[in-house]
């Protein structure tokens, strides 16, 4: 193999690497605190607070850490009354991961009863990204305005315990990959 071979073949399988390299974030909901029931009604937004500190993008995940307790993924009409009749997702394994999958508004109450009126919930709202154009639009399963919907600053991550960064590959980029490769040596 001539070396102009090899030193393209290096440069094709730096940049697909580069290029595969799909970053995400894991957010510790609450913090160091965790997924609980705020004990004061000063804490009583206490999750949305934390929230907006934060900037959430499609394919992060935000992990919640509680015990005897609950967290169900809702619609906006459940989580305004703090009552699930069909919750997206129920758990109660008290280490529970959820990835965020779209842009737009999440709703998160706890599933214990009394928890969400006293504040145990949160929104979360993920970031239209710029390498998602085709993105489709977030669901609404109400169909009240936007308006009604509150708005949360978006701001970037403090360093704290909160996050950890995780890297994905896509596995298409490894059957692109193995096609380079075979083109590239002639091995068909």
């Amino acid at each position: 193999m001539s070396s102009s071979k090899k030193i393209t073949l290096v440069i094709l399988l730096v940049s697909i690497y580069m290029f595969s390299c799909v970053s995400s974030t894991e957010f510790e909901v609450g913090g160091v605190d965790g997924w609980m029931v705020p004990q004061s009604k000063t804490q009583g937004d206490m999750f949305n607070h934390w929230a907006s500190h934060n900037r959430f993008k499609v394919g992060d995940t935000v992990r919640f850490n509680y015990t005897k307790d609950s967290v169900l993924v809702v619609s906006e009409e459940e989580y305004k009354k703090c009552k699930a009749t069909k919750p997206q997702l129920y758990s109660n394994n008290e280490d529970t991961v959820f990835k965020l999958d779209r842009p737009g508004l999440f709703y998160f109450i706890s599933g214990i009863s009394g928890h969400c009126e006293k504040g145990q919930k949160m929104i979360i709202k993920v970031m239209e990204t710029e390498s998602s154009p085709d993105s489709p639009p977030p669901s609404s399963p109400s169909s009240s305005s936007s308006s009604s919907s509150p708005s949360l600053p978006a701001s970037t991550h403090k360093k704290s315990s909160a996050f950890k960064t995780a890297v994905q590959f896509s596995s298409s980029v490894f059957v692109i990959l193995a096609v380079l490769v075979v083109s590239i040596f002639g091995l068909a």
